[in-house]
Formats: structure tokens, sequence, C-alpha cells
């Protein structure tokens, strides 16, 4: 039994260091914000034409991405943690963590770019949203729901907890 209950609280650390990085870290949310939009449009219109293969691998893709990035969170927290100063190689340490996670972003979008670069469907998309200005008025909207999300969330948090920037 303490196996299992050993188990569950791994998870409930996992998910813990998750919300930790949503609320307070801008890049995880512009990850997670891409990534939305993106399955968004392939699930939401039958525009893309795109196999399950792709789809893992778009689904594989974004799980780099964002796994790298939590591994680079946990990396400048702990470098943090040891020490205040500026040293080289606590500075090494961030750049290199950082730089993994440009890595699979970069590769990330070049896999999104190879499977759905598929013209037809983007005129089509183009011409959906040309022809029902309400979708657009509320692609539009979200838009602006997904910049606060990014660039606000923290200090939305912060209000909610009665806390002062």
């Amino acid at each position: 039994m303490n196996d299992v209950k050993s188990l569950m609280k791994s998870f409930v650390y996992a998910l813990k260091g998750i919300k930790w990085a949503l609320c307070n870290e801008r890049n995880f949310r512009i990850h997670i914000t891409c990534m939305c939009y993106m399955f968004y449009f392939l699930l939401r219109y039958d525009f893309f034409v795109v196999s399950k293969t792709e789809i893992c691998i778009l689904l594989l893709s974004c799980a780099l991405v964002l796994g790298g990035e939590l591994i680079n969170t946990g990396i400048e927290k702990a470098d943090d943690t040891v020490s205040k100063e500026r040293k080289r190689t606590i500075a090494i340490s961030k750049d290199a963590a950082a730089g993994a996670v440009l890595v699979f972003a970069i590769f990330s979008v070049i896999i999104g770019v190879v499977i759905m670069f598929q013209p037809e469907a983007f005129g089509l998309l183009f011409n959906h949203y040309a022809t029902e200005p309400v979708y657009l008025l509320f692609l539009v909207l979200s838009l602006i729901v997904a910049l606060l999300f990014i660039f606000k969330f923290r200090s939305f948090i912060n209000l909610i907890k009665g806390k002062k920037k």
C-alpha cells in the first residue's frame, strides 16, 4: 500500500510542478497556447489532411518542448538556490538548458510546417473566416485572451491571491 501512496504522491508533485510552471513561466504559457491553437485548427476543421502518425509526431514534438521547458525551469530554480551570485558555470547551465528548449521549439515548428504545409487547406480556412466574419471575431477575441493568458496570467493569479507585485 505504501508503494501506491508513494506513486500517487509523485503524480501530485509532478502536477504541482506543471501548475507552478503554468502560473510562473511565460514561455511555458506561450508553448501551451501555440499547441492549443495548432490542435484546435487540426481537429476543428477538416481542411487539413493529417494522418494518425503525423498527429503522434506533433504530440511528441509538443511534449518535448513542454518537457524541455519544465526541465529548464527546474535547472534555473536549482541554480538560483545554489548561488545568487553570477557564476560562470551557473550561467552556462542556465543558457544550455534554455538552448535545449530553443532547439526543441525550432524543430517542433519545422515539423509543424512540414506536416501542415497544405496551401489548399489554408485557402479553405481563409475562405471560412472571410465568409463567416463572426468566426473571425471569435478568433480575434481568442487571440486577445491568449495574449492576456501569456503576458498577464501571473498578475491575475497574484491579484486573486491578494499579492502585490
